[in-house]
């Protein structure tokens, strides 16, 4: 891997395009060269349109504080500057859908942190450390799209992150029934408490879309590849879930019921999730976490405050995990929303598919 990729990033200027931006500074393959926002941004420095609204923690690096903002929907012009590019844009899903076939059809790979492309049959949606296998359906979406390198790939919903993995882990012993409950982080609404202060010391039962995301994303994770599409697992769990928005910035905490088909002792989930590990890992990527799933056994873990940046924010840390009155087995999860479960995930997801030469760089 000699010369870096170049990158571009879709929906610049929002909080996930922030957080692309801000993952990408130092990245040993790739650099971010183009920006693209809304009409209203193109043309802006981009240090002038995130003015006041800048939300990660670090500054704006600057290589990125000079470039000029592209019109998102300039296509070919973007598309001609990069080698691939991360989507993170701010439309309704019909217009994401057809603005990603767009960029794909320009021989670009498209990584997406949207929905818009997640039931897409012939669109892998990928954890990578769960479901790599998935990525083969994209030479079926090329013939469909008529493409040679172009494609799109969509990592799932962030909330899942956090039990997802934990239940994937356990496969083997036969997942039959899950109840989830997810408490979500204000940041996975693009918000901060700066932008949002009545939902200080508050907390919002419903968060739109979120609870059908939760239920149905991992049964696509747990199917195959089949006859050029993913067929979602028809046998998998079936989970219930509740979704609710509550004061954190960075952070979903799951609460998980579980019935087994094959019950396991506790200490053999245990080491199954401590031992736990995928593609990433093995390819030594830069951005996978060493460990990918930590055990905390104190009773008042996982915590935010203590737990969400394990390892950079890429971990999935889990505890309290014991017998239940109702169901076999309790526990709780939590994982970094924007970081394992939006931009970085989708950063992860990129490594893979160029370690494993989906992505290539252009030749000019």
């Amino acid at each position: 891997m000699s010369a870096k990729l170049r990158v571009g990033i879709l929906g610049a200027t929002g909080m996930v395009g922030q957080r692309f931006i801000s993952i990408l500074e130092n990245h040993p393959w790739f650099e971010v060269v183009t920006v693209a926002a809304s009409p209203r941004s193109a043309g802006k420095r981009y240090e002038e349109a995130v003015e006041g609204r800048w939300k990660m923690d670090t500054p704006i690096p600057e290589k990125v504080k000079d470039l000029v903002l592209y019109n998102v929907n300039e296509v070919e012009k973007v598309a001609a500057t990069v080698d691939f590019v991360f989507s993170a844009v701010d439309m309704t899903k019909d217009e994401i859908r057809a603005i990603e076939e767009a960029y794909a059809k320009t021989e670009t790979p498209v990584v997406s942190n949207n929905s818009a492309h997640r039931w897409t049959p012939d669109v892998p949606m990928v954890v990578p450390e769960l479901n790599p296998e998935h990525y083969e359906v994209i030479k079926y979406q090329k013939q469909r799209l008529g493409t040679t390198n172009g494609f799109i790939a969509v990592k799932p919903n962030c909330s899942i992150q956090s039990y997802t993995p934990a239940l994937f882990a356990l496969k083997d012993f036969e997942p039959k029934e899950v109840v989830v409950s997810t408490y979500q982080a204000i940041s996975g609404a693009g918000k901060t408490f700066k932008d949002w202060p009545e939902m200080e010391g508050n907390i919002i039962p419903y968060i739109g879309g979120e609870e059908e995301k939760s239920e149905q994303e991992p049964l696509r994770i747990w199917g195959k590849v089949e006859d050029g599409v993913i067929k979602k697992c028809e046998n998998g769990p079936k989970i219930t879930s509740q979704c609710i928005r509550v004061p954190v910035l960075n952070g979903h905490t799951a609460t998980v019921f579980v019935n087994f088909g094959k019950k396991p002792s506790k200490e053999e989930m245990i080491e199954r999730w401590v031992s736990f590990e995928g593609e990433p890992q093995r390819l030594n990527l830069p951005n996978a976490p060493k460990h990918f799933i930590q055990y905390l056994e104190d009773d008042n873990r996982p915590q935010v405050a203590l737990d969400v940046d394990f390892e950079n924010g890429m971990g999935v840390s889990l505890g309290r995990l014991r017998e239940d009155s109702i169901f076999d087995y309790k526990f709780v999860g939590l994982s970094h929303n924007t970081l394992r479960g939006a931009a970085g995930g989708a950063v992860l997801s990129a490594e893979y598919l160029y370690a494993k030469e989906y992505i290539k760089a252009k030749q000019n």
